[in-house]
C-alpha cells in the first residue's frame, strides 16, 4: 500500500513538472490564426516575441505580409511584440505586450498551459483580456521556408 502511494506521488511530481508555466519559448498561432509569435530568451532568461508570419488572407487590402507597417510605420514582420517580462512563482509577469492593429501597448503575463498552448493576457490596470494561442507544428509551419 505504502509503495502504491508513493508511486502516485512520483507521477504527480512528473506530471506537474510537465506542466511548467514559465516554459514559454517557441512559435504561437495567435488566437485569431493570422499571426505566428517567436518566444525566445531576450538575453536574460526572460521571454521576449516577435512576428514572423503573417497570413496573407488575413491583409484585407492586398498589402504583401512583407510589406505590413504598423499605425507608426514600422514594420509588423520582425516586430518585437512582447518583452520585459519577470519570473514569478506560477507565470511570467510585469511584461508588455504591443498591438500593432492599436498601436498601443499593455501590461502583459504569459503561462504555459499543460497541453503547450500559452496563455497570453493583455491587461489596462485591474481589466485583462486573454486569449490562448496554440504551439506551431514545425513540420506544419508555413513561416518555416521564409
Amino acid at each position: 500500500m505504502r509503495l502504491a502511494i508513493l508511486m502516485s506521488g512520483v507521477v504527480c511530481l512528473a506530471s506537474s513538472a510537465y506542466a511548467d508555466p514559465h516554459s514559454v519559448f517557441g512559435t504561437f498561432l495567435t488566437e485569431d490564426g493570422e499571426s505566428h509569435i517567436e518566444i525566445l530568451d531576450c538575453g536574460n532568461g526572460s521571454p521576449c516575441g516577435r512576428v514572423v508570419w503573417v497570413d496573407p488572407a488575413s491583409i484585407e487590402d492586398g498589402t504583401r505580409p512583407e510589406d505590413l507597417k504598423t499605425r507608426s510605420g514600422q514594420d509588423v514582420l520582425g516586430l518585437q511584440i512582447l518583452e520585459g517580462f519577470t519570473r514569478k512563482k506560477r507565470d511570467w509577469r510585469g511584461g508588455t505586450i504591443y498591438s500593432p492593429e492599436e498601436d498601443k501597448t499593455y501590461a502583459s503575463r504569459l503561462k504555459s498551459k499543460e497541453d503547450g498552448s500559452l496563455q497570453v493576457k493583455g491587461c489596462i490596470g485591474p481589466i485583462c483580456q486573454t486569449q490562448v494561442w496554440g504551439a506551431v507544428n514545425a513540420s506544419t509551419d508555413p513561416s518555416a521556408g521564409e
